[in-house]
């Protein structure tokens, strides 16, 4: 039977076959759509948690893109940044990244003396203009502008326990590169987390997070790797091989009244390179996904515009995406995201 559910502020818990012992939660950090901003939604981000019900799931703490205002989701959900094991790049889109300056500047101040964290991203890559998409040099450059503006000077000078060289003294860059098929890119314990090369711009990669109690996919921006119709779904194939049986996939979305028909006067190459929330449904039917989570919406739910396109019918409802999904036939549960949502499986 169909059930279709909004996420609200507290957990939904999913049954899954695990450890009683175990449990695992993913909460949507943000579910802005692009670089606009809507009634304060936080910028793009999922975070993963993994662990025992004593720690209340919190052993192992995964962070998949840092849009703005990352570091204030992460304080209302009850996670200081400090304890982070890892974060990990979807692509070096600014709406998926500003937020980690923020971040470890944070650590810097109060974390100095570590842990490090990791930085899991792809492998440097040229764009289409030649230019090099670096995680490794974002993460370099991270702190540049306190320390050419001298806050970094100046607040080592009240605390020399601090390190010298800012808030990238505390990243540890690991970069993998990109392949059509998953490969592992980080693991601790019986946490295993793969990627994939996805479709989106240079250097985009998906993810899966594999634990005793499940497993969750984070799409990303992914789209098909033919970037316009014709072509038969807008999604990403990668992703969808990645998926297979996955309890939870959390990916991007923007809704069919974007497209070119919709009177809404959206760039047509920015709509084909996202993923549609019907074709989205189609993918996690084929792909026997529980449990479809939307989020980064484009249009944000309750917005009369994105950005500068105004919707000519007005704004969309949860049930307008609700309905996109029930269009694809999937009768897994669609969640339309909200920040701070969570979704647990296992005992909690």
């Amino acid at each position: 039977m169909r059930s279709v559910l909004a996420l609200a502020f507290a957990a939904l818990v999913v049954s899954a076959a695990s450890s009683a012992a175990d449990c695992m939660k993913v909460s949507i950090t943000g579910v802005q759509g692009g670089p606009p901003v809507f009634k304060g939604q936080a910028g793009a981000g999922t975070l993963v948690q993994f662990g025992s019900n004593e720690s209340n799931c919190s052993d192992v703490r995964l962070q998949f893109d840092t849009g703005r205002g990352t570091t204030q989701s992460l304080s209302k959900l009850g996670v200081p940044v400090g304890t982070l094991d890892a974060v990990f790049f979807t692509h070096l889109h600014s709406d998926h990244t500003e937020g980690l300056a923020d971040m470890m500047q944070l650590r810097w101040h109060f974390n100095s003396q570590g842990p490090k964290v990791d930085l899991v991203c792809a492998e440097e890559v040229k764009n289409p203009l030649g230019v090099a998409m670096s995680c490794q040099k974002y993460a370099a450059h991270i702190g540049d502008a306190l320390i050419q503006s001298g806050e970094i000077s100046q607040r080592l000078a009240e605390n020399k326990k601090r390190l010298p060289g800012g808030p990238a003294d505390l990243l540890i860059v690991k970069d993998f590169p990109l392949k059509q098929d998953p490969v592992d890119v980080w693991r601790s314990g019986n946490v295993t987390v793969s990627a994939i090369q996805s479709t989106h711009i240079a250097g985009h990669a998906s993810y899966r997070v594999d634990t005793p109690v499940g497993s969750v996919v984070i799409g990303g921006d992914a789209g098909n790797d033919v970037r316009k119709p014709p072509r038969d779904s807008s999604t990403s194939a990668q992703v969808e091989k990645l998926a297979q049986g996955a309890d939870i996939l959390v990916h991007s979305t923007i809704h069919p009244v974007m497209g070119p028909e919709g009177g809404t006067g959206f760039p047509p190459p920015i709509y084909w390179r996202q993923s549609t929330a019907t074709d989205l449904g189609f993918l996690a039917k084929r792909a026997g996904v529980k449990n479809l989570v939307l989020t980064h919406l484009i249009p944000p739910v309750g917005a009369p515009r994105q950005g500068p396109y105004k919707l000519p019918d007005g704004a969309l409802s949860k049930a307008d995406y609700e309905q996109a999904v029930l269009d694809s036939g999937y009768d897994g549960q669609t969640l339309v995201g909200e920040d701070l949502a969570t979704l647990t499986l296992g005992a909690n």
